[in-house]
């Protein structure tokens, strides 16, 4: 697997070595922060991590940091070779745990919080639990099979999908006037 952009174009990472990851194709994760556009200096949670292409996808394309959450062993294994090999451990912090046990550790929020939840088990409320975590004006991208009935609560507007035949990406807002409006402000743009 290869990064499509940024800075790291064209270099190669691992992927782990089970099925039970099913990675964003280099097409897909291409078109997603294509149509983000520009997310320098921009804070990132990419919260079913996998291989973490996403997360490096994201550092290579600007973004300051990256959470990168993932509790499979294998998948964590290569998580942690990809961040040695590209020199990025001073942007993309990995946590050893699942998303839900995250979430009871950490306030944290984020400009842009990519979610690719492993398709056999989509957890929808753990996906807006997670969702929440957007700070005011960012972008929460959510990627299912086809045809699923998964969708965020009426406090995020739908700006943009896109199917891709086996994944389908819909990039959210989360509506301003249900946050607290003191929450710094994101300036993420979908084109």
């Amino acid at each position: 697997m290869r990064i499509s952009g940024g800075y790291l174009r064209g270099r190669s990472i691992d992927t782990p070595k089970n099925s039970r990851t099913h990675p964003m194709g280099e097409r897909v994760r291409s078109g997603l922060f294509n149509t983000l556009g520009d997310i320098t200096g921009l804070s990132v949670l990419d919260a079913f991590a996998g291989s973490g292409a996403l997360s490096i996808e994201a550092v290579s394309r600007g973004a300051a940091n990256v959470i990168a959450i993932e509790n499979d062993r294998s998948a964590q294994k290569a998580i942690k070779t990809n961040i040695l090999n590209l020199e990025l451990s001073k942007k993309v912090c990995l946590v050893n745990a699942s998303a839900s046990a995250w979430l009871n550790t950490s306030d944290a929020t984020f400009d842009i919080i990519l979610l690719d939840p492993p398709y056999d088990n989509l957890l929808p409320d753990l996906l807006i639990k997670l969702a929440r975590r957007i700070k005011v004006g960012g972008i929460v991208v959510l990627s299912m099979p086809p045809r699923s009935n998964v969708i965020l609560p009426s406090d995020f507007q739908i700006i943009k999908s896109k199917n891709y035949g086996d994944a389908e990406i819909h990039f959210y807002k989360e509506i301003a006037f249900f946050k607290n409006t003191l929450t710094e402000q994101s300036s993420v743009v979908v084109a």
